[in-house]
């Protein structure tokens, strides 16, 4: 198939075009490098520099004939959503509704969406299944869900086949495709920066949570795991209109088990230190992910949290200073 990879560039997004060009698959990626790195992106791979929001270059790109397109580029940080909302509403739903306008203008007919958990809100339930209530508590969540939304419309009016995966946390590294956000925010890596001497400690936030040792529970998905998910759902779209399935390991960690793991894994000390909660963090994040277990036989790839970060550490450790410092 012809692929277009909006985020390509991007942490996931990059796996995911390494693993279909691995299947066979003929890769263009659009990124427009504000969150993703060239160097992320696959060699062997197309790449267009544009933006999401502009509909005349993702015209130019589209004529060129694609069978599908898998849209990774977005906002993800959820705190930053809650202080500029309308930033992520203009990227993560004005965007995709322009990209779904010009695909629809270009004759493509399906799309896999990089979805997320924080449709969910806060959780009623664990594991949190698909049925679970949609109730966003923040503004990145509902910048997705929006998106989900005008899915199932040009599902019903277009005849658009597609694919929301609803992710849980990513982590790890496959190959040479690793975790560099800019402003880094996620656990794993900001844990790795101390054993890479970066930053002197690690802060957790909240101590005294419901949980076995107090600290947060969370679902990490090695992304390996997640970007085969993303293979097996574009296979399935040849047969099913609409597809919404949750990708996690379906095993918490704590924070704690985290920073435990990382040092155990690199042998530094990592210091720890308490601080106050954050607003709106639920005690316990696992995912039911039964649904595509069952439908489309996905399973995760190296389940088991060190097997993870050891992944990651390999990478930052080669990485020392991200992608820049190559």
């Amino acid at each position: 198939m012809r692929i277009l990879v909006t985020g390509g560039a991007g942490y996931i997004g990059s796996v995911v075009s390494a693993q279909l060009l691995h299947a066979g698959h003929e890769v263009t990626i659009y990124d427009n490098l504000s969150n993703g790195h060239r160097a992320a992106a696959p060699h062997e791979a197309k790449f267009f520099h544009g933006d999401v929001t502009d509909g005349a270059r993702l015209g130019e790109v589209l004529r060129g004939g694609f069978d599908t397109v898998m849209h990774f580029a977005a906002l993800i940080e959820a705190g930053e959503s809650m202080r500029e909302p309308g930033r992520f509403f203009a990227v993560n739903t004005a965007g995709a509704l322009t990209l779904l306008r010009a695909m629809i203008g270009h004759g493509v007919k399906r799309f896999v969406f990089s979805s997320t958990a924080a449709v969910y809100g806060e959780p009623k339930e664990v594991p949190i299944t698909e049925e679970h209530p949609l109730e966003p508590n923040n503004a990145y969540g509902e910048s997705k869900l929006l998106v989900e939304r005008m899915l199932a419309w040009f599902h019903r009016i277009h005849g658009l086949r597609y694919a929301s995966l609803r992710y849980f946390n990513a982590a790890g590294a496959e190959g040479p495709c690793g975790e560099a956000h800019r402003s880094e925010s996620h656990l794993i890596p900001l844990v790795l920066q101390v054993a890479l001497k970066h930053r002197p400690h690690i802060s957790i936030f909240g101590d005294d949570y419901p949980t076995r040792d107090g600290t947060c529970v969370r679902d990490y998905i090695h992304v390996s795991g997640l970007a085969s998910a993303h293979l097996l759902a574009l296979q399935a779209l040849a047969e099913h209109g609409q597809l919404i399935y949750n990708l996690g390991n379906g095993t918490g960690f704590t924070v704690k088990e985290v920073v435990e793991a990382c040092r155990r894994v690199t042998g530094h000390e990592i210091p720890l230190t308490v601080a106050a909660r954050r607003a709106g963090d639920p005690a316990t994040l696992i995912a039911g992910s039964e649904k595509i277990k069952r439908e489309l036989g996905w399973q995760p790839q190296h389940p088991e949290l060190d097997d993870i970060v050891r992944s990651a550490w390999e990478w930052h450790k080669a990485h020392p200073l991200g992608y820049e410092g190559r």
